[in-house]
């Protein structure tokens, strides 16, 4: 069964503090690489990467040295740093290395050892591959049932909110809005056509890197599109010029908290709701205590809302500061209507008198 990447975070710190190595499975493009390197970030330990898919037995396991009769192994550069000090030794797509250096890997899951030269005692050992359950779309060996019997694996299958967190202070607010309106142009997740370009959410950090530095994200352009397609391909390419273009005319934050323009949500559905409320949290809104017109502007945009949306933003109100929740709750919509009492209709399906 497949893990998100919260759950991810959460519990390979019980992998990780007895030494064990770790093994993370899952489509390409999906942050694999990233995870780990918040992992690290998390842990304050600094990351050493190599692909496996790159290495000969050489850049394995070293070169010789003689002294007298006696031949001994010199380590590469960077296991001996991983020898000499505590790091998370990141070995990326080693289903697409070499028999022999998959075979030489062994050791290193198994023993933490290559050749005589132990690892670090806090040193961590993390890779990454595509196969498991996607891996016929790939070209990569299959691990036999004694390699992966040396790694501690973990499917990963990231969600959206997965994404938008990460992406809330990486990703420009123009990119981060389309793909919270816009779910299912974050990337493909059924077959894929041969030498069709797909979106992915590596694909999509690279775009935004690029539309950035050509200050492009202002307005809709042919530049814009085609460098678009290029990334995510043809269809999300479309659909995020659309976007662009209209821009300006997107409903914000501070349309419904602070001026109170809940003519422009009134007919949405819920996963505009959704959308809305998802910014709020990317965005910590409540993270400082409201106004008063900030307070009974969310009350009267609380009773519209379908009431599973409803509970999610009072979900996320309680993320913040605490005064939020209690003058929410102790306020009434413009109608007259108590949001306490609003609460408890919510809660029992039955209107209170």
């Amino acid at each position: 069964m497949a893990v998100d990447f919260k759950t991810f975070i959460a519990i390979v710190p019980h992998v990780t503090t007895v030494r064990k190595p770790v093994l993370l499975r899952g489509r390409h493009g999906i942050g694999k690489s990233q995870v780990v390197y918040q992992f690290a970030e998390n842990i304050d330990m600094p990351v050493v990467e190599r692909r496996a898919s790159q290495m000969t037995e050489g850049d394995l396991l070293g070169l010789p040295s003689t002294d007298g009769q006696i031949t001994s192994w010199n380590p590469p550069d960077w296991y001996k740093v991983a020898c000499d000090q505590a790091v998370v030794l990141f070995l990326d797509e080693i289903d697409r290395a070499t028999t022999e250096v998959r075979q030489g890997i062994f050791e290193l899951t198994d023993s933490r050892k290559l050749n005589g030269h132990h690892l670090h005692p806090d040193t961590l050992i993390f890779a990454a591959v595509n196969g498991g359950e996607h891996g016929d779309q790939y070209q990569v060996g299959e691990m036999d049932p004694a390699e992966l019997d040396r790694w501690t694996v973990f499917d990963v299958e990231p969600t959206i909110e997965d994404w938008l967190v990460w992406a809330k202070d990486k990703i420009d607010s123009v990119v981060w809005d389309f793909i919270n309106n816009n779910h299912n142009h974050l990337e493909h997740t059924s077959e894929f056509e041969p030498n069709k370009v797909y979106p992915s959410r590596r694909s999509w950090e690279r775009l935004n890197e690029c539309l950035v530095n050509a200050e492009l994200l202002k307005e809709a352009s042919p530049s814009l599109f085609n460098l678009s397609t290029g990334f995510v391909g043809f269809e999300a390419a479309v659909s995020f010029n659309d976007y662009v273009a209209n821009y300006d005319r997107q409903v914000t934050i501070e349309d419904v908290l602070d001026n109170g323009k809940l003519d422009k949500v009134k007919d949405w559905d819920i996963n505009s709701h959704n959308a809305l409320i998802e910014k709020m949290e990317a965005k910590d809104t409540f993270k400082e205590e409201l106004n008063e017109t900030q307070v009974q502007n969310l009350a009267d945009y609380f009773v519209l809302l379908p009431s599973e949306v409803a509970m999610k933003l009072w979900t996320i109100l309680g993320q913040g500061k605490m005064e939020n929740t209690v003058a929410l709750h102790q306020s009434k919509a413009t109608d007259g209507k108590s949001i306490s009492a609003h609460m408890v209709e919510i809660l029992t399906g039955s209107e209170q008198e």
